[in-house]
């Protein structure tokens, strides 16, 4: 169907509408509340076979027969499939069906339920309401929505024509509501911390700045929770979680939106060790829950949740798939002939720490495809992790990293104030020389410190790439509803 013809379709709607807006006829109509989905109704046909049965939905198809028509409706359940009948509803009726209602339409209707020849229950209407009148052609005229741009940028029809996103996007809050049930298992008590930040920390990124009008100051969407949540431990809180989104002015990827969902937990007592076991167990936990399975399928290769995870120390990974170790790099004048001589290009600043995020993420984390913890991190990549005891170059930090994607962060937290007033000094020296992506000096934190902040262990789960696994996407955008999308013009819009 061409241009034309669907412009002809929507300018005959929209006379529609006026038509029934001039006959006192309502086209954007009033509530209509069923007891009963679709999905119940006929899961329960033998208990509604007789009587009469109200339900309500969207049209997604019309087959017209003479003097009868069947229509296929569409509620969050499922579709029931309505028959409207001349006999049944009079020819006053039954003509105002045929001439008003489209594709598109929502519906209320109430009548008998009976099974067609094939075996499908159907609703035999009785009487019906229009109760939105739908002006534009849905995608489905044409099976369904392809594009995947448009489908982002839409993604209402994106919901409406391909019924597998709509399952998608309930599976995802089914994820996120059993990390939920998990953590309040083992004792944590979900919090809320600002959004709107005087400081970004909590993580080397950069942030977006927004102006507050009332103070006269410019403020910061939040990079992360962390520093606010480990003030509640220092509080006396000692079993913390918090899930919502943080916000990073960083590229946009298959693997990176700037507005993503985090979960960040903290735990009084404990070390990482603790939240080894802890994080495993989560994840084991809301595979079996939501796929009644620890085992699922991701780019072809069958992954295991199943604990006890692989484990390898970061310096043993850096060695076996990058070949060099971070010796190697603490000790040389060369940083930028060992990235070349590894056909590695990097624009960031020519610090250890890039070179070793750089190297790591070009060469190594794609090499673990089952679930694996990466640990003992080096000290240059983890400003607010504690020391490890016998090597101090080293921090008490791993991260989890399933088909090739960083799912996890955690460690034992720095709770030693002197020690993080040096650091956030050389992240501020780091800023000074022109590096974009460190953490802030935040001498509130400090002070919260030397009141005292017990030995706790901390972790954070990238929500939109474990549900990426859990539902078989490599994309980030399938599995966020609304994705960060370059601004198109209206012009772009129409071509």
């Amino acid at each position: 169907m061409d241009e034309y013809s669907l412009n002809e379709i929507e300018k005959i709607r929209k006379e529609l509408v006026l038509y029934l807006k001039s006959a006192g006829i309502n086209p954007f109509g009033g509530r209509f509340i069923t007891e009963f989905t679709n999905r119940e109704i006929k899961d329960n046909f033998d208990h509604f076979s007789e009587g009469i049965v109200s339900a309500k939905g969207r049209i997604i198809a019309i087959r017209g027969h003479g003097k009868a028509t069947f229509v296929t409706v569409r509620d969050f359940s499922s579709e029931l499939q309505f028959y409207f009948r001349l006999d049944n509803l009079g020819e006053e009726k039954y003509t105002f069906f045929r001439k008003v209602i489209d594709i598109g339409d929502f519906i209320g209707a109430s009548g008998t339920l009976f099974k067609t020849h094939t075996g499908e229950i159907t609703l035999e209407v009785k009487d019906f309401a229009l109760l939105t009148k739908s002006i534009r052609v849905l995608p489905e005229k044409w099976h369904g929505l392809k594009d995947p741009e448009l489908r982002y940028r839409k993604r209402y029809l994106d919901l409406v024509s391909n019924k597998n996103i709509l399952e998608l996007f309930i599976k995802r809050s089914r994820i996120v509501n059993e990390i939920r049930n998990f953590l309040e298992q083992k004792g944590f008590i979900e919090v809320e911390t600002p959004m709107l930040q005087a400081i970004p920390g909590g993580a080397s990124a950069k942030p977006f700045v927004t102006h507050y009008n009332a103070l006269d100051q410019d403020m910061y969407l939040r990079i992360a929770p962390e520093l606010y949540l480990k003030r509640l431990i220092v509080g006396g809180f000692e079993k913390v979680f918090e899930i919502n989104r943080n916000f990073r002015n960083e590229g946009i990827s298959t693997k990176h939106n700037p507005e993503f969902t985090m979960l960040e937990a903290y735990w009084a007592y404990a070390d990482y060790n603790d939240v080894m076991k802890l994080s495993e167990d989560l994840i084991y936990y809301v595979a079996n829950s939501v796929l009644n399975s620890p085992i699922i399928e991701y780019k072809g290769e069958k992954i295991d949740f199943t604990p006890p995870f692989k484990k390898i120390k970061f310096n043993d990974a850096f060695k076996e798939y990058a070949g060099i170790t971070l010796s190697d790099l603490r000790n040389t004048d060369d940083l930028r002939g060992i990235l070349n001589n590894l056909g590695i290009k990097m624009e960031k600043h020519l610090t250890i720490g890039n070179v070793i995020n750089e190297i790591f993420d070009k060469k190594v984390e794609i090499n673990f495809i089952q679930p694996t913890f990466v640990y003992d991190f080096p000290i240059e990549t983890s400003p607010l992790a504690k020391r490890t005891e016998n090597d101090p170059h080293m921090a008490d930090r791993f991260e989890i990293f399933i088909g090739g994607l960083e799912i996890a962060n955690a460690f034992s937290e720095l709770n030693d104030p002197l020690d993080q007033y040096e650091r956030f000094k050389d992240q501020m020296d780091a800023k000074n020389k022109g590096e974009e992506e460190t953490q802030e000096m935040d001498l509130d934190y400090i002070e919260a410190m030397e009141y005292g902040f017990p030995p706790t262990g901390g972790l954070g789960i990238g929500i939109d790439r474990l549900v990426m696994l859990l539902v078989g996407k490599d994309s980030i955008r399938e599995v966020i509803l609304f994705p960060q999308l370059k601004k198109k013009e209206v012009n772009e819009e129409e071509e």
